[in-house]
């Protein structure tokens, strides 16, 4: 029996989908705020230091998974047909992720790639955003005594890091403009990573291409929705001779 795209999708009951979205979006900011918290007020400097490469890079990736979460949550697929609770953790995990407005919440293909990250950099700079995340800043180094060395690399690096990496992964790659056209008007293509190397890489979201042709399925039902994608692209097999 062959697997398509709409079978895939209606595999998972929106009860279910909506129970597990739910749940992993918990784990994700759960262990966002976990290590965040591990790194800013409980380790000593040394420690830290000593820890920084592997902390920064995992911190980076759960960071990339709150842009994420947030970005089912925009397209109703974190919580099915409940907005306010969609809209709810959008709030947090972006504020979390960096001070980003979730109710304020595009590159060029022609854009030399520098210049499109800037452009996609500053599409969620906004001065409310500045201003949020001074303040907490100040509450940080005034009210909690942290130093702002800490800051500086546990919260501002990885929040820099994940926004090269979703940036890269997520639109760059997807979206660049190469001698084969787009197959269609969605203009995206999906990458051929593994399973693992898709979630490393950004959670899912470079198989791009099923998330512009089905924006209803969430991060973690994209792999199904490539590999039923990828069965109806293979050829069919030539008849048995007689």
């Amino acid at each position: 029996m062959s697997v398509t795209p709409a079978s895939a999708r209606s595999a998972v009951p929106h009860s279910r989908q909506t129970a597990l979205g739910l749940t992993l979006a918990g784990c994700v900011a759960g262990g966002w705020l976990a290590l965040h918290t591990l790194d800013v007020f409980l380790l000593p400097w040394r420690t830290a230091l000593l820890l920084a490469p592997f902390t920064i890079a995992l911190q980076c990736w759960l960071s990339v998974g709150l842009f994420i979460v947030a970005h089912d949550a925009m397209h109703g697929s974190l919580a099915r047909f409940r907005p306010g609770v969609n809209r709810g953790i959008g709030r947090v995990v972006l504020l979390l992720y960096a001070g980003i407005w979730y109710d304020d919440f595009a590159g060029d293909g022609r854009l030399a790639v520098w210049r499109w990250f800037g452009s996609f950099f500053l599409e969620y700079l906004s001065v409310g955003q500045m201003v949020r995340l001074a303040g907490a800043t100040a509450l940080y180094v005034f009210a909690l005594h942290v130093a702002p060395q800490r800051l500086l690399l546990f919260w501002a690096v990885p929040a820099l890091l994940s926004a090269g990496q979703l940036f890269y992964f997520g639109t760059y790659l997807p979206h660049r403009r190469e001698e084969e056209d787009f197959g269609d008007d969605h203009r995206a293509r999906s990458n051929q990573f593994s399973w693992t190397l898709s979630l490393l890489t950004c959670f899912h979201f470079g198989y791009h291409h099923e998330h512009h042709s089905h924006p209803s399925v969430p991060w973690w039902s994209l792999p199904a929705m490539r590999a039923a994608s990828a069965e109806r692209a293979e050829p069919a097999a030539p008849p048995l001779p007689r």
